[in-house]
């Protein structure tokens, strides 16, 4: 099982809950004014478990499905300054990381129905269907990014992606689980930690630029170039404080000056360098979310 760890990704899964400790949390925001007894605030812990678990899967699959994909395309055949996955390092084959996709294919449906049942105790109402098609889609989606012949992540569509399953789907769909209804704030919070999500795939990108132009994937940052990526990521962090200050999220303030020395950072680095600064940002976007909902 040792050999499976690195491909797994594990320092991601703390960026992949920030949607659903936000869109739980914002779900309390009405009560709190009202209520000052926390034990009287109605979240449905097994809810908020099964969508954990759920994001989890789902973004486990995502990392496997995109190793795969890179590696059946050639793409992903150097280290670029970090350690080597199992496909890169040979200690996985193809058909064994088929099988391990498969694994978190039956994870993903199992946590996701479990959520869904739990939610609306019937998989039969109209809230219950649109769930698990979006949770359908999420799969198809966590799959489809680098693996297959119309893989998304070549065509520059991979931040769209992020965007919508991890950042709107994860945010939104929480609070709704949460409270049957949505708001404008539950929809601007969701569109504030997208930002940074998207920005974690673009650092990846900006990253791997020289070796993905080499292989025709055409990512987002590989279509802005270097410094057109930097400014990009700089704009998606900015757009995330601006929505959370618009929001009057102000403990957001405490994670400032850490993303204004990440920013820093990025303009006066390239390549490998620039995996020192995924866990920062990923470590970070989930101290926000927590923080968002203080």
């Amino acid at each position: 099982m040792n050999k499976y760890i690195p491909s797994l990704r594990l320092r991601t899964l703390p960026l992949s809950v920030s949607g659903i400790i936000l869109g739980t949390g914002l779900s309390l925001a009405p009560l709190r004014a009202t209520c000052g007894d926390p034990a009287a605030w109605p979240i449905d812990w097994y809810v908020f478990g099964w969508a954990i678990l759920t994001t989890l899967s789902l973004q486990i699959l995502s990392n496997l499905s995109n190793e795969l994909g890179d590696a059946l395309k050639g793409t992903d055949t150097e280290q670029q300054g970090r350690a080597a996955y199992g496909m890169q390092a040979g200690t996985i084959t193809v058909d064994e990381m088929k099988k391990m996709i498969g694994v978190f294919i039956f994870l993903s449906i199992v946590f996701g129905g479990a959520l869904v049942l739990t939610a609306f105790d019937t998989f039969l109402c109209v809230p219950a269907m649109v769930f698990l098609g979006l949770g359908a889609l999420a799969i198809i989606g966590a799959m489809t990014y680098t693996l297959g012949k119309h893989s998304y992540g070549y065509k520059g569509l991979g931040d769209l992606g992020v965007f919508l399953f991890f950042g709107l789907l994860s945010t939104m769909g929480s609070y709704y689980l949460q409270t049957k209804t949505l708001t404008v704030e539950a929809v601007l919070a969701a569109v504030a930690i997208a930002m940074p999500n998207v920005g974690v795939l673009n650092l990846n990108n900006v990253r791997d630029i020289d070796n993905d132009l080499k292989h025709g994937k055409r990512t987002m940052a590989a279509r802005l170039g270097k410094t057109g990526g930097k400014i990009y990521h700089a704009l998606l962090l900015a757009v995330s404080f601006g929505l959370m200050l618009y929001l009057r999220r102000w403990w957001v303030l405490c994670a400032l000056p850490v993303i204004v020395w990440h920013v820093w950072y990025i303009f006066r680095h390239d390549g490998h360098d620039l995996d020192k600064q995924m866990p920062v940002l990923m470590f970070t976007t989930l101290a926000i979310a927590i923080l968002a909902v203080i």
